[in-house]
């Protein structure tokens, strides 16, 4: 991609509205525009993040076993009536009366409408287990949104439900997804910590938090300076007797054993073995992505700009050519290196170094190439790892071998 014919319009100064380091990063270097507090629009770099970040929870989602569906985003209120959480979420739905008059939601979470599908399609215990998901946008009224995408009103979210006939088929779903979720957040790029969690509005009796330390978070946990291990509370460690630190963290996944808290409300039954019957037993299982994609800047930047994780960067390469490098020339290298499948944000423009730099650092590609002095007296290019600051020379061959083993091509 030629940078002058690409959609990017970085910000020289930093954004006013900008209320945390990663909001500050996303807006200055054009991944998101903020439409209205708490409401974003993905521009063509955070797209491509995003859309990253998705494959990968596809490849994990899948490889467990579940299957992908997309589900409305509207909402008749009746059967959030059905199960009492019209009540419970009051605050933050978003109601509404279509020309007929009918009561419906922007769905704030998906609980309901998946039993609902359940209930409809599932008639067996033959037909148990499975597991279904969908990657969507959620609404909430959020009464003070805050810190970018991390609380805003419209978000991104990966919400899968289990369906089982005992607890020890959703037992079985629950290590699956716990498995599955480690997967994820580790090829992302982020060092997460797992706790047990309240389950809240959601119900059920068991859950999970995945979460990533950052002076943002607005959850704490308590991390021993012995064992390293985390704790909800308490001022000892009860594995170590260690001293307890508190840590602000980020909650980024949320997984939930809900048993029959929806599907009896909702009917959502089938026969079993001795012909009787019983309500499906659930979990329920979720991401969220909007937020993932921000944890990744908190935990993955510098003074300069954002530092992506190779597996989730919107380009594999800057490209920065100098001092009257033929525009020809670099478009070579970016013709090979496109080939063996790298992507390149070549930065084609008349403009200052510096300025070619600072939106090179900002925007967080893993690699900077830099065609300049050393390329027209050597033909070597300068390379330069956004995360470690290594810098090498090479000449064209060695380059394509270069990339061909970082990414395993």
């Amino acid at each position: 991609m030629l940078f002058s014919k690409s959609f990017i319009y970085t910000l020289r100064e930093d954004p006013k509205v900008a209320e945390c380091l990663s909001h500050k990063y996303l807006l200055k270097g054009c991944f998101l525009h903020m439409v209205s507090s708490g409401i974003y629009s993905y521009l063509p770099l955070g797209l491509r993040v995003l859309d990253k970040i998705n494959k990968i929870i596809q490849k994990h989602m899948n490889k467990s076993g579940a299957q992908q569906l997309l589900m409305s985003a509207l909402q008749p209120m009746d059967i959030w009536k059905k199960t009492g959480r019209d009540k419970d979420l009051e605050e933050v739905m978003f109601k509404f009366k279509d020309r007929k008059d009918k009561e419906l939601c922007l769905g704030p979470t998906h609980e309901e409408l998946v039993t609902e599908l359940a209930r409809k399609y599932v008639r067996s215990y033959k037909q148990l287990p499975f597991i279904l998901y969908q990657i969507q946008a959620k609404y909430r009224d959020e009464p003070r949104p805050r810190l970018g995408l991390m609380r805003s009103c419209e978000f991104i979210m990966k919400d899968a439900y289990s369906f089982d006939i005992d607890q020890q088929g959703l037992d079985e779903n629950y290590a699956k997804m716990l498995t599955a979720y480690k997967a994820i957040f580790k090829e992302c790029g982020v060092d997460f910590v797992v706790t047990e969690a309240d389950s809240g509005v959601m119900g059920g009796d068991v859950s999970h938090e995945f979460m990533v330390g950052s002076e943002i978070g607005e959850d704490v946990l308590f991390c021993c300076q012995g064992c390293n291990k985390f704790f909800k509370q308490g001022k000892e460690c009860p594995e170590c007797k260690g001293s307890l630190t508190q840590q602000k963290m980020i909650e980024i996944g949320h997984i939930f054993k809900l048993g029959t808290k929806y599907s009896s409300v909702l009917d959502a039954s089938v026969l079993d073995k001795e012909g009787k019957r019983k309500p499906i037993v659930m979990g329920c299982y979720g991401i969220g992505v909007s937020r993932l994609f921000p944890s990744i800047i908190e935990v993955n930047h510098d003074d300069k700009g954002i530092v992506w994780p190779k597996s989730v960067s919107p380009y594999d390469v800057s490209l920065v050519t100098l001092g009257g490098v033929a525009f020809d020339d670099a478009a070579q290298i970016t013709h090979v290196l496109e080939n063996s499948g790298i992507d390149v944000l070549f930065d084609d423009r008349d403009i200052a170094a510096g300025v070619k730099f600072n939106d090179a650092y900002l925007v967080g590609n893993p690699y900077i190439l830099i065609m300049g002095k050393n390329y027209s007296k050597n033909n070597k290019i300068d390379i330069e790892v956004r995360k470690t600051e290594e810098k090498l020379s090479l000449s064209k061959e060695e380059l394509a071998n270069f990339f061909k083993k970082e990414y395993n091509i």
